[in-house]
C-alpha cells in the first residue's frame, strides 16, 4: 500500500498518545472522537517512570513533569493514621531514576493535543470499524463524512470498545470488579503532608498532590455494580464512608464541590484477548486491556501501548508486518499487570476483622524491611524502557 495513513477511534489519552507517536514516525494520522470536547473534569494521574520514559519519546515528558507538585514521601497509612509503609522521594527516584508525577489528567490531554498538528483530533466525530482491512485491503471506517480507508486503524475506543467486540466476537468481555470509584480534585489552603493511600475494610482513599495548589482525591470501595448515592449527592456519600477516618481526607473531601465528585464502577478485562491486533486495526488501552486501578498504571500502560505500536513503523511501513510484533511486545506485559492489579484489589477486597487485621500485620511488617526490597517488587514494572521514536529508530 501507499503512505500509511492511521485513523485513531478514541480522544482519550492512549488514543492521543498513539496519534502523537505516529505523527513522530510520519505517519498522516486523525483522531476521531464521540465527545463533543476534550475537557476532563475531576480526575488526576499519578504517571509512573515507565509511563514519563514513554512521553519523553512522545516529546511531552518535561512539561508534565514540571506540573507535577514535589512531595518528600510516599506511603500507606491505616483509617486510624498510622504509617503501615513509607518510602521519601527521594530512595525512589534513585532507585528508578525517576518519579511518580501526579498530574491532573486535563494537563495530559492538553500536553498531547498540544504536540499534535492542528485538524489532528477531530471532536463530535464517532467513527466506527467496518472493515479490518488484510495485507492486500485496507481497513475501512465509518466517520460522519463517510467511510475512509486506513493503512492501519488504532481503537482507542474504551472498555466497552465496539471494535473489540467486532474483532473478537466470542471474547466475554469486561467483567465488574466489585469495586466502585469516586474522584474529584480540591484546592485546599495548604499542601498535605501525608500523600499516598489509606486502606480500611474493603475500601481505600488516595491523596496526590498536583500543581497550582490542588489535591487529586479519590476513593474505592465495595459495592454493587450500578449503586448510587440514596440521596443523589456523592460528595455526601464520601464523607460518609471516609468521614472518621484521619486528617487530611475527610478534610478534603468536604472541600470536594458536588458537581465535580465522579463516580464509576470497576470493570476490567479478566480475561486476556487472544491477540491485540487483527488485520490492520491495533486495540490500545483500555480497548485491548482494561484493568483495575489498583497498582496506577491504566492510563501508564496504555502510553506504552502508543510508542511501541508506533516505533516500528517508520522503517517498516506497512502495520499487517509490525502488529504482531505489537502483540507479541503487549499481550504479556499487559496481562501480567493486569493479574496483579487484581491481586492488590483482592487484598483491599479484605473486610473482615480477623482478614484486616492479619492484612495490617503484614504490611507493617513489610514496611520495615529495607526499600531496596520494597521499590524491587516494582521493577518489573516501572524499569520498562520505551523504544526510539523518530530518526533514531
Amino acid at each position: 500500500m501507499d503512505a500509511p495513513e492511521a485513523i485513531v477511534i478514541g480522544g482519550g489519552i492512549g488514543g492521543l498518545a498513539a496519534a502523537l507517536a505516529l505523527h513522530r514516525q510520519g505517519i498522516p494520522v486523525t483522531v476521531h472522537e464521540r465527545a463533543a470536547s476534550l475537557e476532563p473534569v475531576g480526575a488526576g494521574l499519578a504517571l509512573a517512570p515507565n509511563a514519563l520514559r514513554a512521553l519523553d519519546r512522545l516529546g511531552v515528558g518535561e512539561r508534565l513533569r514540571a506540573l507535577a507538585s514535589p512531595h518528600p514521601a510516599i506511603g500507606l497509612r491505616h483509617p486510624s493514621g498510622r504509617w503501615l509503609a513509607r518510602t521519601d522521594t527521594a530512595t525512589f527516584e534513585a532507585y528508578f531514576g525517576d518519579t511518580i508525577a501526579g498530574v491532573a489528567r486535563a494537563d495530559v490531554i492538553a500536553a498531547l493535543v498540544d504536540a499534535l498538528p492542528g485538524g489532528t483530533v477531530r471532536t463530535d466525530s464517532a467513527a466506527a470499524l467496518v472493515s479490518a482491512g488484510s495485507a492486500t485491503e485496507p481497513a475501512v471506517v465509518r466517520t460522519p463524512d463517510g467511510e475512509r480507508s486506513a493503512a492501519l486503524v488504532v481503537a482507542a475506543d474504551g472498555i466497552r470498545s465496539a471494535t473489540r467486540g467486532l474483532l473478537f466476537p466470542q471474547h466475554p468481555g469486561p467483567r465488574y470488579s466489585g469495586f466502585t470509584t469516586w474522584r474529584t480534585i480540591v484546592t485546599p489552603a495548604g499542601r498535605p503532608e501525608a500523600v499516598g493511600e489509606i486502606w480500611g475494610r474493603g475500601r481505600l482513599a488516595g491523596i496526590v498532590p498536583l500543581a497550582d495548589g490542588r489535591v487529586y482525591v479519590y476513593g474505592a470501595a465495595l459495592a454493587p455494580a450500578g449503586e448510587r448515592a440514596a440521596d443523589g449527592d456523592e460528595k455526601a456519600e464520601l464523607l460518609r464512608r471516609y468521614g472518621s477516618w484521619c486528617a487530611p481526607v475527610p478534610q478534603l473531601l468536604a472541600l470536594a464541590e458536588p458537581e465535580r465528585v465522579l463516580r464509576h464502577d470497576v470493570w476490567d478485562l479478566a480475561d486476556p484477548l487472544p491477540a491485540h491486533h487483527h488485520g490492520r486495526v491495533a486495540l490500545l488501552g483500555d480497548a485491548a486491556h482494561a484493568m483495575a486501578p489498583f497498582q496506577g498504571q491504566g492510563a501508564c500502560q496504555a502510553i506504552e501501548d502508543a510508542v511501541v505500536l508506533a516505533a516500528p513503523l517508520a522503517p517498516h511501513p506497512d502495520p499487517v508486518a509490525t502488529l504482531p510484533a505489537y502483540t507479541a511486545a503487549r499481550l504479556a506485559r499487559t496481562t501480567a499487570i493486569a493479574t496483579g492489579s487484581r491481586r492488590v484489589g483482592d487484598l483491599i477486597a479484605l473486610h473482615t476483622p480477623a482478614a484486616t487485621f492479619l492484612r495490617t500485620t503484614a504490611l507493617t511488617l513489610a514496611g520495615l524491611l529495607p526499600a531496596r526490597l520494597l521499590l524491587g517488587r516494582s521493577a518489573a514494572t516501572y524499569d520498562w524502557q520505551p523504544p526510539a521514536l523518530g530518526a533514531a529508530a
